[in-house]
């Protein structure tokens, strides 16, 4: 596994040009996964579209466990730079990129948890993070802590709305309907649904102002 994750691609020697490469079968399994889901993508199923028999691509990759790992460091790709932000807008900006990942690959939701093998590229988001921390005067350990709550907040708002395709307004919707035959009982939801003005990713972006706001605080006392 850590071969396949972070060895270096064989040079072609000499002979005919081999039928498949790892990056091509890792991003015919990526396809499969964003077309269908991750429980779609097997070895048959993306031989037959590449097409190369299933047994040539063991040759590349062992089985279906080191394939989701090769493709999942594929598809979360490198993070974007955000090298002339401040601390706390680049962690802004780092977490709703992330975001933007599970909403590309909303699989990767479920093939990057767990305890696993970091790939090139999941270790380089990490490291775009704790970067911005660096000289604030967090030790290592609130560093970590601080990209690990910001990741679970994403991850978090990202479980239920991506993969199931409620929005907050779906939810605010739903909740109003009820609310206008039970709001005797419910008196204090009702009346904040009165005054919340809903919004898509609301809540996205409202955890990571307050997170941050804590982050703000606590480097300030420093």
């Amino acid at each position: 596994m850590t071969e396949l994750l972070w060895g270096r691609p064989q040079q072609p020697g000499r002979g005919p040009k081999p039928a498949v490469t790892l990056a091509g079968i890792a991003e015919a399994a990526i396809r499969i996964a964003d077309a269908e889901g991750l429980d779609a993508v097997s070895m048959q199923r993306v031989a037959d579209d590449l097409p190369v028999t299933k047994m040539a691509l063991y040759r590349y990759v062992p089985g279906k466990s080191e394939l989701i790992a090769v493709m999942s460091d594929l598809a979360v790709g490198v993070p974007p730079e955000h090298d002339d932000l401040p601390w706390r807008e680049a962690l802004k900006t780092w977490a709703l990129d992330l975001y933007a990942a599970f909403t590309k690959h909303p699989w990767l939701l479920q093939s990057t948890i767990g305890r696993r093998l970091l790939g090139p590229n999941e270790l380089a988001w990490m490291e775009r993070g704790i970067e911005k921390l660096r000289d604030t005067g967090l030790n290592g350990g609130e560093q970590l802590d601080s990209i690990l709550v910001l990741t679970s907040h994403v991850r978090n708002l990202a479980q239920q709305t991506i993969t199931t395709g409620l929005t907050e307004d779906h939810i605010n919707q739903a909740l109003a309907e009820i609310l206008t035959t039970e709001a005797d009982r419910f008196p204090s939801l009702a009346a904040a649904m009165q005054t919340a003005a809903g919004s898509q990713n609301q809540g996205l972006e409202f955890g990571l102002d307050r997170i941050l706001d804590g982050l703000e605080a606590l480097i300030s006392a420093r």
